[in-house]
């Protein structure tokens, strides 16, 4: 039985609280789920402050997009959960996800999670891959996150494309990485029939056109680690990291990725948003709404 959805009001929702629909929540197709979950993080904590602040600053941004000349999510409407209190140990955390998820699937919307740590997509997931055969999971990272648990626990932040590709119809690409274990490559190597691999690093070369042909006409969930940007323009997360991607870049990446495949559900994730320094929840919000206009005005997103 699916959870009940717990609307925001509007003022306290996602985007300008006196948006056209912003006390419309049941007639809008995108659905936020906020989900600071906090339980395994191995470095500077802060992600279950994310999703409240990302919600807070994206009241203060702009609706006209300027890529698609209009107010986008006037083509879509948008909605945001009442945050839960969250549940303990971290597999109960992912089941509540879940379900949450699978009621906004069951409710004809789509699901934009905002975390909290990365683990979450694990049980984000589990409705979309009941759901979507064959589905492609892009993922935005400084991580693998290819460990097979990390300090004890087989559900960690470190561990979540791992428990992703537990589903053995999931097949993973992952653009930006920069930071990797030994056991992870070995990991990478031992599937590549199911991943694959663009590396920061080689951000001058990489075959885009390769990575969009196996996004083509699947389904496709986004999965965004906020530390796939270069530190120097995302440093609010627990473990920034140089060498990112800059934000522009990871925008058009988006647009293509979101023109070429059919995209069911996205999370942003591990945002810790630092005290008085608001431009990094205002670019968070930013690219949490570029996401959902990419992915819900697909006939545009090719743009540019």
């Amino acid at each position: 039985m699916s959870a009940a959805l717990d609307y925001l009001p509007g003022a306290e929702s996602f985007l300008d609280p006196v948006r056209a629909d912003a006390d419309q929540p049941a007639a809008a197709r995108a659905v936020i789920v906020p989900f600071g979950l906090e339980a395994s993080v191995s470095y500077a904590s802060g992600t279950r402050a994310g999703p409240g602040a990302i919600l807070r600053a994206s009241q203060q941004l702009e609706l006209y997009d300027e890529e698609l000349g209009r107010e986008a999510y006037l083509d879509y409407g948008v909605a945001a959960l009442r945050e839960p209190p969250i549940a303990s140990p971290l597999a109960a955390a992912l089941e509540q996800l879940e379900e949450l998820v699978a009621a906004v699937l069951a409710a004809g919307k789509f699901p934009l999670v905002l975390g909290g740590e990365h683990s979450l997509t694990a049980g984000a997931i589990r409705p979309l891959v009941a759901r979507h055969e064959e589905l492609v999971v892009l993922q935005f990272d400084a991580h693998a996150d290819l460990r097979d648990g990390y300090l004890g626990e087989h559900y960690s932040h470190a561990a979540a494309m791992r428990r992703v590709l537990e589903h053995k119809a999931v097949s993973l690409i992952q653009v930006g990485l920069r930071s990797v274990s030994a056991s992870e490559v070995a990991y990478m190597d031992q599937h590549r029939d199911r991943i694959s691999v663009y590396w920061a690093k080689d951000q001058g070369t990489w075959d885009v056109e390769g990575m969009l042909g196996r996004i083509a006409g699947r389904p496709l969930y986004i999965s965004f680690d906020i530390d796939a940007l270069d530190a120097a323009v995302m440093p609010a997360t627990g473990t920034p990291t140089p060498g990112g991607l800059g934000y522009w870049q990871a925008l058009a990446l988006l647009r293509r990725a979101c023109a070429a495949g059919i995209v069911v559900g996205a999370d942003l994730v591990e945002f810790a948003p630092i005290a008085g320094l608001h431009a990094y929840d205002y670019t968070a919000a930013a690219l949490a709404y570029k996401l959902l206009n990419y992915a819900l005005i697909p006939a545009q997103s090719g743009l540019g």
